[in-house]
């Protein structure tokens, strides 16, 4: 007894103290997905063994009221993860589906036995922090759309010019004279047909007057100047996000999700393997996104960073922007530099989408501004961006 009481408390102490080891996903409004590194007390892994979970969801405090408790006894995988989807166990208080994710904020509770039964010794608690608030809107309101610009004056029209004058009528010829009729002759011998008498000449037709001159077109008017483009600035709500970088003179620049797409995400898919996705810049981390999906290698069915923004969109104003990505090293860096205007991080690490090698892949501190390549099975925090 008294060993196991050591090791469980060993197995507390991990839980409360290691920041990254929940998983929470909105995967559809009935459940979701959860989960956690199991640990003894030399910080080695528990891995393939069954235990024993209670999965509480407490309404406004860390000690609220539980608004839905469950039960489940899952299994830990080789790397020592537990992996489940509340909503789907044994329910011992509550509806799942009719809790009310706005009445927040929301507490996962979550009360382990590392045997297998339900005497529970393990216990940690942890906010919900922007999951499973993504099943609703909650961006902020878009910029005001800028003015236009003033429409240049139209041109004035010229004058229609005078038009010509009607050419006189020419006069009609005289009629031409009837010839003589021929005299008939004496009755009995028919008398010989006079000649038919001469037509007249006609008249000469008269020359028709000159057309009139057209008059000249009058000048075109001037074409009114084209408005200005909008443009964009740091901290701005647009694109679905807030804008954290800016470019050709406020015309394009960069966009970040108003709050992370995770607190807990590996950045491999289950195996190390070499993606060469080494891109970094402005806009590198969209090629990075797309090469790392395709090269990940065999996935173990469990999310990994690149997917979770690849994946990521959001509605505003009734427009859908879906173009999300996980930044470069460099774009990562840009947003650490404007993160109190752009505003929910966690003073913790986040995953860039720029590759070191098969096994690392480098990280930003968004406490201390320092960059560091880390083992891609690590858990940490994840915010996507897009470009414009």
């Amino acid at each position: 007894m008294n060993t196991m009481k050591a090791l469980i408390i060993t197995i507390v102490l991990t839980i409360n103290f290691q920041l990254l080891t929940f998983n929470l996903l909105a995967q559809a409004p009935q459940k979701m997905s959860y989960q956690a590194v199991i640990r003894n007390s030399s910080n080695a892994l528990i891995v393939s063994t069954a235990v024993g979970m209670q999965i509480s969801i407490l309404q406004g405090t860390s000690s609220g009221t539980a608004v839905y408790v469950e039960t489940q006894t899952p299994s830990t995988n080789a790397n020592g993860l537990v992996s489940l989807e509340i909503g789907t166990g044994t329910v011992i208080a509550g509806t799942f589906a009719t809790i009310n994710w706005a009445a927040g904020p929301y507490f996962i509770k979550t009360e382990t036995d590392p045997t297998g039964g339900t005497a529970y010794s393990i216990a940690g608690t942890k906010e919900l922090m922007s999951v499973p608030y993504a099943l609703f809107s909650a961006n902020g309101t878009p910029g005001a759309t800028g003015a236009a610009g003033t429409n240049g004056t139209n041109g004035t029209n010229g004058t229609n010019g005078t038009n010509g004058l009607v050419g006189a009528t020419g006069a009609t010829g005289a009629a031409g004279i009837n010839g003589t009729n021929g005299t008939n002759g004496t009755n009995g011998l028919v008398g010989a047909t006079g000649a038919a008498g001469t037509n007249g000449t006609n008249g000469l037709v008269g020359a028709t007057g000159a057309a009139g001159t057209n008059g000249t077109n009058g000048a075109a008017g001037a074409v009114g100047a084209t408005g200005a483009y909008p443009v964009h600035f740091i901290g701005e709500s647009y694109g679905g996000g807030i804008v954290f970088y800016v470019y050709d003179g406020g015309q394009h620049g960069l966009i970040a999700a108003t709050a992370d797409q995770s607190a807990s995400m590996r950045w491999y898919g289950g195996t190390n393997t070499n993606t060469r996705a080494r891109a970094d810049g402005i806009g590198a981390g969209l090629k990075n996104t797309a090469i790392i999906i395709a090269n990940q290698g065999p996935v173990d069915g469990a999310d990994f960073a690149a997917n979770v923004c690849n994946e990521y969109s959001v509605t505003v104003g009734g427009t859908t922007y879906g173009d999300w990505y996980l930044p470069s090293k460099y774009e990562l860096n840009l947003l650490f530099l404007q993160k109190t205007v752009v505003g929910g991080f966690a003073s913790n690490l986040y995953w860039s989408s720029t590759e070191i090698g098969n096994t690392d892949a480098w990280l930003q501190n968004f406490t201390n501004s320092f960059q560091n390549g880390y083992n891609k099975p690590n858990p940490y925090y994840v915010r996507a961006v897009r470009v414009f």
